[in-house]
């Protein structure tokens, strides 16, 4: 019994021995996510400061193959096949490697999304590189960062930042195909609702498509649906098409509607109509 108490004994000090303290990452782990016409882009990484040191061209040597980013390599991931710099890319998890210059960043998109780092790149693995040219910005931003900026309904831009570098890749879905699809589909169904043709005859005036089509949609969906909102997209389409005299009619209706509805965003938009459709 005392050879087993002092077994038990040993073996606990040997465990606690061994117990590792929980501390704070020095680069963090991010995610970000952002969605693109009809699919959603998103990026893990993790997130190195400067810490007073010198990265690009230094600690980041030009010309060679970075994680771009800490620890595992970074990963991009789209939901749906993509185009990034004009180039088609297919639905997948890619490892996002780079290779930095003075004046530019090779971007590599690599079948490898969970490698630690750039130690096991494997150039046999790479789908894409995009060559883009980089800039230098007026202010130093101490921790790497990845952002979505200049934002449209089908595209955007993934920018990187770090110390006195940026870096830009254009990312866009087609979704105006898709949607077309899925107009010309719904639309043709004896059962089409009139959420299907108020959404068709929206999409087929936010793009400046056939607006006789579209006035066509809007008739259907006003003569069961007779709301604020219905009147006010027939207002707009006639509008667009010169029919002043029709499009005020149905903005005035809109307008009376909205009034009772406390809605002020509509009675604004109806007001507009009225404005600029004057006889």
């Amino acid at each position: 019994m005392y050879k087993l108490v002092i077994t038990l004994f040993l073996s606990a000090c040997l465990t606690a021995g061994h117990a590792q303290i929980n501390l704070p990452a020095a680069s963090p782990a991010a995610t970000i996510s952002q969605q693109i016409g009809l699919g959603k882009v998103t990026v893990e990484y993790g997130r190195p400061s400067l810490k007073g040191r010198t990265m690009f061209g230094d600690r980041i040597p030009y010309g060679k193959v970075w994680r771009t980013g800490a620890n595992k390599i970074t990963d991009l991931t789209l939901s749906e096949p993509m185009n990034i710099e004009g180039k088609a890319v297919e639905t997948g998890k890619y490892g996002l490697y780079s290779i930095p210059t003075a004046d530019s960043f090779t971007f590599i998109l690599n079948k490898d999304a969970d490698a630690w780092g750039a130690y096991d790149y494997k150039e046999a693995n790479d789908v894409l590189r995009l060559v883009v040219k980089s800039e230098k910005t007026a202010t130093k931003t101490e921790t790497l960062t990845f952002e979505f900026v200049d934002l449209t309904p089908s595209s955007a831009v993934l920018q990187l930042r770090w110390e006195n570098t940026m870096a830009r890749l254009t990312i866009a879905d087609d979704a105006d195909s898709h949607v077309m699809a899925q107009i010309k589909e719904l639309t043709a169904s004896p059962t089409a609702s009139t959420d299907t043709y108020f959404g068709a005859a929206q999409y087929y005036l936010d793009t400046n498509r056939d607006l006789k089509q579209a006035l066509e949609w809007s008739n259907k969906v006003v003569a069961k649906s007779n709301e604020y909102w219905t009147y006010h997209l027939r207002a707009k389409i006639l509008a667009r098409s010169g029919n002043c005299k029709a499009a005020r009619a149905d903005a005035q209706m809109s307008l009376d509607l909205a009034k009772k509805a406390g809605d002020d965003a509509y009675i604004k938009n109806n007001e507009k109509i009225l404005e600029d459709c004057k006889l």
